[in-house]
């Protein structure tokens, strides 16, 4: 059953990160999906994420396909004006991909080509309404395309600090969906009563909302997050029980494996990040049971 029929049916969706090169060795990613093809139900592929110069998403999710694996691509309104955007989309659908996500683009400032210009000729809003069009059969300047795509389009949730910040994610969010996404994924969950609570509130969204497990790969990580990113809620009990582990890499793996379990009867499916340790993806399913 594909990723778009799974969430029309209210299936468990479980959905794996996984970034592309930075180059053109393609050998680990295809390694590391080949691990658990059969055991989730899309990869993401992000698109050159936190400014990070790699090879296309599109290309990442073309080589997902080829595995048989089914694709969600990241696009971006940071890098592309509406001319390229609507011609990648139009390409993805070719090549087989049918699932692509609108996400928020981090500043260039924060990454490897600092010179380089952003665009912003869409915002996100503007970008999730261009799938539809292209979908609907036109492109944004109202000409009638010559076959028209297929897409099932999500977008996600910032991380937030506070309740007011949370206030004007949701409101983003809820402006997202009545553009057309079909599916919300959240910032990473570390505390499952505050997620519960944030649940309660998403709701009114209308469409599934997908928590973010983050793999918490060494002690100082947890600290480096539970210090930076208060709305991120890591307890102090969380980080207790990392420090304590006389193997830490494998309680990282634990928690996560866990968190995603627990998360099977609260929320409509998780999406795995493991940012560079995408090897470790069979051991998390494994202590999820899945």
């Amino acid at each position: 059953m594909s990723f778009s029929k799974r969430l029309t049916a209210h299936e468990f969706v479980v959905l794996a990160e996984m970034h592309t090169p930075k180059g053109v060795n393609i050998t680990g990613l295809v390694n590391d999906a080949r691990r658990i093809k059969g055991r989730i139900d899309a990869v993401v592929v992000p698109d050159m994420d936190n400014g990070i110069m790699r090879m296309s998403a599109l290309a990442g999710g073309v080589l997902m396909q080829q595995q048989g694996i089914e694709a969600i691509i990241h696009i971006y309104c940071r890098d592309r004006n509406r001319m390229a955007l609507q011609g990648d989309l139009l390409a993805a659908h070719v090549l087989g991909i049918r699932n692509v996500m609108v996400t928020h683009s981090e500043e260039m400032s924060q990454g490897d080509h600092r010179e380089a210009k952003e665009v912003f000729d869409l915002n996100e809003v503007e970008l999730v309404r261009t799938v539809g069009e292209l979908c609907g059969g036109q492109d944004l300047s109202g000409f009638e395309l010559d076959g028209s795509p297929d897409f099932t389009v999500g977008c996600t949730v910032a991380p937030y600090a506070d309740e007011a910040a949370l206030a004007g994610e949701l409101q983003a969010a809820a402006d997202k969906v009545a553009a057309g996404a079909k599916f919300v994924i959240t910032p990473p969950v570390f505390d499952l009563d505050h997620f519960q609570s944030f649940l309660a509130q998403a709701k009114g969204l209308g469409v599934p909302v997908i928590p973010t497990v983050f793999l918490l790969k060494s002690l100082a990580i947890a600290q480096y997050i539970a210090r930076s990113e208060p709305g991120a809620k890591i307890s102090e009990e969380l980080v207790r029980r990392i420090r304590k582990s006389s193997d830490r890499e494998a309680e990282g793996l634990k928690i996560a494996g866990e968190t995603v379990a627990a998360l099977r009867d609260m929320a409509q499916g998780v999406m795995l990040q493991t940012l560079g340790w995408e090897h470790k993806l069979p051991i998390i399913l494994d202590h999820a049971g899945l």
